[in-house]
């Protein structure tokens, strides 16, 4: 690549801005071959249902999946053939949940886009996420019956995690450690097998590939927490997302957890006993989580999840792609402030 030429960048902010060039270029063609697998292998003869498994690919979104899956092949061979496979099936896995969420939600958006359940109705949503389920299994299965294992363990975790959220914490659980379970099996869970799927089908030592795994699995779960937190502190015009979402949604996220868990404010406990629907309260209720110590709690738990991750960063050899990962540990916490 020439001087005047622009290096191309990631397809979004994760802290990376500052990553090697060669890392960058190296990371963002395996993302164009990822995208062509994953427009190439859902398609289908019968257009209607193409229209729709199409629908979310072409929204677009992070690829955070697929680009972690390919960050953690360059500790060895790199974007091989079958890591691109491997990072195109954990991408499928990820939109097909990104479908049944959306039916569970009764959402009506997904990606700046309407979402199927809302363009068609519930049960094309919840069949076309089965469809993705599908072709996710089968790009698998041409990687061999270990990759075939443990993508049928991840989607075991991710339901059960799903589950468990919808059913709640029962009488004698800690709703804090039931929380930060549900988030490492449904978020954390399948960022692992991301680090593992990049290390396995790269050549990585099963020393690094195991690093990478409990890597990913640590980093989902920040990316979550961060978020939590984000929709609590964060104005609008800093985030560029609608603050107190989750407050709408009657959503108890890891703030909230906390604060009720340290002698709440009465007014905040009577607010966080179900969805608001009103706007004024939505900001009273912010008001008052800002204020409490759960949101500071969050951030501590926040910073040692990051902190974790990073330690594992340790045993893997020093290169471009450690510092990047280094880097998106680091970003996890910088986003919250």
């Amino acid at each position: 690549m020439t001087a005047d030429q622009t290096v191309p960048r990631l397809p979004a902010s994760l802290g990376l801005d500052d990553a090697d060039p060669q890392l960058v270029e190296n990371i963002t063609a395996g993302l164009i071959k990822v995208e062509e697998v994953l427009r190439t292998v859902v398609q289908s003869d019968v257009d209607f249902v193409n229209q729709a498994a199409l629908h979310l690919v072409k929204a677009g979104g992070k690829r955070f999946r697929p680009l972690f899956t390919l960050l953690s092949a360059q500790f060895a061979d790199g974007g091989t053939d079958e890591v691109i496979t491997a990072a195109a099936a954990v991408e499928l896995v990820h939109l097909a949940t990104l479908y049944h969420d959306d039916v569970m939600d009764e959402a009506t958006m997904r990606r700046g886009a309407k979402s199927v359940n809302a363009r068609w109705d519930n049960t094309i949503a919840i069949l076309t996420g089965d469809f993705l389920f599908a072709h996710a299994s089968g790009l698998v299965a041409n990687l061999g019956s270990d990759a075939a294992r443990i993508i049928a363990e991840t989607m075991g975790k991710l339901v059960t995690g799903q589950m468990r959220e919808t059913v709640g914490p029962g009488p004698d659980d800690d709703p804090v450690r039931h929380y930060l379970d549900v988030i490492g099996q449904k978020t954390g869970s399948l960022i692992a097998t991301s680090g593992r799927y990049g290390g396995m089908f790269s050549g990585a030592t099963a020393e690094h590939t195991e690093a990478l795994y409990r890597y990913g699995d640590l980093i989902g779960a920040a990316f979550q927490i961060s978020d939590d937190i984000i929709d609590i502190a964060s104005p609008a015009d800093e985030s560029g997302k609608t603050p107190g979402t989750d407050l709408r949604e009657g959503v108890r996220t890891l703030p909230m957890l906390y604060a009720l868990a340290q002698d709440p404010d009465p007014r905040l406990a009577e607010l966080l006993a179900g969805p608001i629907t009103d706007d004024d309260a939505v900001d009273e209720a912010l008001i008052l989580l800002r204020k409490s110590p759960g949101l500071e709690q969050a951030t501590r738990t926040l910073s040692d999840y990051a902190d974790r991750a990073r330690a594992e960063l340790a045993t893997l050899p020093a290169c471009s792609a450690r510092d990047a990962l280094d880097m998106l540990a680091r970003y996890v916490v910088a986003r919250t402030r």
